[in-house]
């Protein structure tokens, strides 16, 4: 299927890596163009070489190492996706992180933590991007939660956060749809990939997630990031055009909820 995305503009947030690194191969793929950021600059050049190697013919790569939990990084990527580009159609919000423990042991730094690099990198991010996306007739923001945003599971600071994205994505889906500009959050379920947080698990307790795996995830394994990275380049492409305002779950069955 061509998902007609060549030719437009995509920033991928926490593009080196997992899903977000996901994300940006499948919409490059597509030949879409791709800008993405991170804080490790060897990752982040590493990630733009492989992008660009299996990108379509027409995409081309922008890579900007920046801290986009301040405002200051979140404008250099989208001052460096209008600099290269000219325009911004697509915006996947994909950065997160929930430290912490129970709530006696979490303390008021972990959970502003969770918020500073998960809910207000997408919010300014949206904010900074909706007027360029406006100018030219409309777009697409993709908002990457997850499954333990819409049931119990996981961290509470995680769960926090991943809700609040899914609560501030069906908000903007209304706000903007005037301004043509859909917005879905996607939840997937538990996804492996190396140097992930699953990977670390399952090379510290290889019999633990087994168990897990056995228990929790009906397909028998875990989900893999093109798995993922597959419905954010559907999500964002004219294809999903009356999709917005809901939450798209890519887990394998692994979730309770209806």
């Amino acid at each position: 299927m061509d998902l007609g995305l060549t030719g437009k503009v995509a920033i991928v947030t926490g593009g080196s890596r997992g899903l977000g690194l996901a994300g940006a191969t499948a919409l490059a793929a597509e030949g879409a163009s791709v800008v993405i950021c991170a804080r490790g600059e060897e990752a982040l050049a590493s990630a733009a070489r492989q992008l660009q190697a299996s990108a379509a013919a027409s995409a081309r790569v922008v890579s900007v190492s920046a801290d986009v939990s301040t405002e200051s990084g979140v404008r250099s990527v989208v001052d460096a996706a209008v600099n290269a580009f000219g325009r911004i159609d697509v915006l996947v919000n994909n950065v997160g992180l929930g430290k912490g423990a129970d709530i006696e042991a979490t303390t008021d730094a972990d959970w502003q933590e969770a918020f500073d690099q998960t809910l207000f990198p997408a919010i300014r991010m949206s904010r900074l991007v909706v007027p360029h996306m406006r100018a030219q007739g409309g777009g697409a923001i993709v908002i990457v939660s997850s499954i333990f945003g819409r049931e119990a599971g996981g961290r509470m600071t995680y769960n926090a956060v991943k809700a609040a994205e899914i609560s501030l994505a069906k908000s903007l889906a209304l706000q903007l749809a005037k301004d043509h500009i859909r917005v879905v959050s996607i939840a997937p379920g538990s996804i492996l990939f190396e140097g992930g947080s699953w990977w670390k698990r399952q090379q510290s307790d290889p019999e633990g997630i087994a168990k897990f795996v056995a228990q929790e995830l009906p397909f028998g394994r875990f989900g893999k990031p093109e798995e993922v990275g597959a419905a954010i380049a559907f999500l964002a492409s004219h294809k999903a055009s009356w999709i917005s305002g809901t939450t798209v779950v890519v887990d394998g069955a692994q979730s309770r909820m209806f």
